[in-house]
């Protein structure tokens, strides 16, 4: 895959199609393989960017403390280096938070925004820091289970969608971890989320523990006319556990907000 050497930090990416873009920024822990299983569902005329978030997958992570609004400037940066502009961003947890960010600061590369399991806040500084200090000490082993049990329903723990995220975990590094887990701690968008002018979607699995769907609904209802929609029986990465639902969602808003020129019916509202 290509790096883009953003001066500060090199991102790793993918750049797959031609068409109207669509950039994928990943979650906490995670790397840009945690939409693989999407991929393939997505509808043609598509030119999808998906990247490791600094401190993630083959991304560096430059020196001294993390902060959400590098986060955004990374994006902001990838998006100018690959000369994109009115991209439709989707974000999962952490990722989703650097689109809102990249939303107010930048409505000129980003038209639309996907917001999966993700807030303009999450949690509190002392959950976060308590993480950090998990991941330093412990290494991602010592994160991952508790995590699992947030991200999956007991019954989904034992599944293969659980299975390829433990991976992603256990193949995290725990300074990049610990890095991101600074980010978020610091990170409030409540107020500027609540300026926002672009059509947008919340996406969350109804047996989310780490971001239930009353958390991502509350982000979501601060921009005017931006759609909820649930997926049930799902947990946190629905794209995961259930990539065809997450995939027909997509289709319809990637339609409905005439990103792409289809055939797709926006499903029913949930």
């Amino acid at each position: 895959m290509p790096l883009a050497d953003l001066g500060d930090v090199t991102l790793n990416y993918s750049d797959r199609g031609t068409g109207a873009p669509l950039l994928l920024a990943h979650g906490l822990g995670m790397d840009l393989s945690v939409w693989n299983a999407l991929l393939p569902l997505l509808p043609a005329g598509l030119r999808v960017i998906s990247y490791d978030l600094r401190g993630h997958g083959g991304s560096s992570l430059p020196e001294g403390p993390c902060s959400m609004g590098a986060m955004v400037r990374d994006a902001e940066r990838l998006l100018d280096h690959l000369k994109i502009r009115d991209a439709l961003v989707l974000g999962l947890g952490l990722g989703g938070m650097a689109a809102l960010g990249l939303a107010v600061k930048r409505l000129d590369q980003i038209r639309a925004m996907v917001l999966s399991g993700s807030a303009a806040k999450l949690g509190t500084p002392g959950i976060w820091q308590a993480r950090a200090d998990t991941a330093a000490a412990g290494g991602m082993d010592a994160i991952a289970a508790a995590t699992l049990k947030r991200w999956f329903a007991p019954k989904a723990q034992a599944g293969a969608a659980a299975e390829t995220a433990r991976q992603m975990l256990l193949a995290a590094r725990p300074e990049g971890y610990a890095a991101a887990c600074g980010a978020i701690a610091g990170t409030d968008f409540y107020t500027p989320a609540s300026g926002l002018r672009l059509p947008a979607l919340g996406i969350c699995g109804t047996e989310d523990r780490a971001t239930p769907p009353d958390l991502v609904r509350e982000t979501v209802e601060l921009i005017p006319g931006a759609d909820m929609r649930l997926i049930r029986r799902a947990g946190h990465l629905p794209c995961l556990e259930q990539p065809q639902e997450f995939a027909a969602l997509l289709t319809g808003f990637l339609n409905a907000t005439g990103h792409i020129d289809g055939l797709g019916v926006p499903p029913k509202l949930i």
